[in-house]
């Protein structure tokens, strides 16, 4: 016979007060109005005993919802949902294991799971180099985010951003914006040139856009 929806909540509350027990947590089970004969009951329970509630239809429970706990646990869910799929999106995007590190203290052995779960391309030596024009685009739309911020670092949305508009790889990205960040200062009055960058540029304020 199938569980029915009373038996699979009293379930699931008593293995919580069979838990509270074990962990001596009388608070948790007076809060649950257990008192002192309820609790030598729930003691002397066992969780083979609970499939035997199978058949029940009605339940002893007072459901009372506290709203403000509820709505911050929505909050709290929604808050990590976003996060996991902005996590996707960058992984999906070729997001070197560093970034995903610094920006959500993945370690290497869950960023690997994530790369194969998602079909990523494995992460293999240095991402190719992108090409003059590309790197322009980059440091372009970089330097524009940038300004006016003191940050070293874009937000995880910010880089995403980034490659949607430039299609070039989070790796490189990565890579290309650290090293730029690393030489430029872009509130300096050579308008954020790195250190280095070749005369005779457009406009005097781009890099130097090969590698090295």
């Amino acid at each position: 016979m199938a569980a029915t929806k009373e038996a699979d909540l009293i379930n699931a509350v008593l293995r919580y007060a069979i838990r509270c027990l074990a962990d001596g947590d009388r608070e948790s089970l007076r809060a649950m109005n257990f008192g002192p004969k309820e609790i030598e009951a729930l003691r002397g329970m066992q969780l083979a005993d609970l499939p035997r509630l199978e058949s029940l239809g009605a339940h002893c429970l007072e459901i009372d919802l506290n709203r403000d706990v509820y709505w911050t646990m929505v909050a709290h869910l929604q808050r990590e949902r976003a996060a996991e799929a902005l996590q996707h999106d960058l992984i999906k995007a070729d997001a070197p294991f560093e970034m995903m590190q610094t920006f959500f203290g993945l370690s290497s052995r869950e960023y690997s799971r994530l790369r194969r779960v998602l079909a990523a391309a494995p992460a293999v030596g240095r991402p190719p180099e992108a090409d003059e024009a590309s790197q322009q685009t980059l440091w372009d739309a970089w330097t524009r985010r940038r300004r006016g911020s003191d940050a070293e670092l874009l937000t995880p949305v910010a880089y995403l951003d980034l490659h949607r508009e430039t299609g070039i790889g989070l790796r490189a990205i990565w890579n290309l914006t650290r090293r730029w960040a690393a030489l430029s200062d872009l509130g300096s009055p050579r308008n954020g040139r790195p250190t280095g960058t070749a005369a005779g540029t457009s406009g005097g304020d781009s890099p130097r856009l090969s590698g090295g």
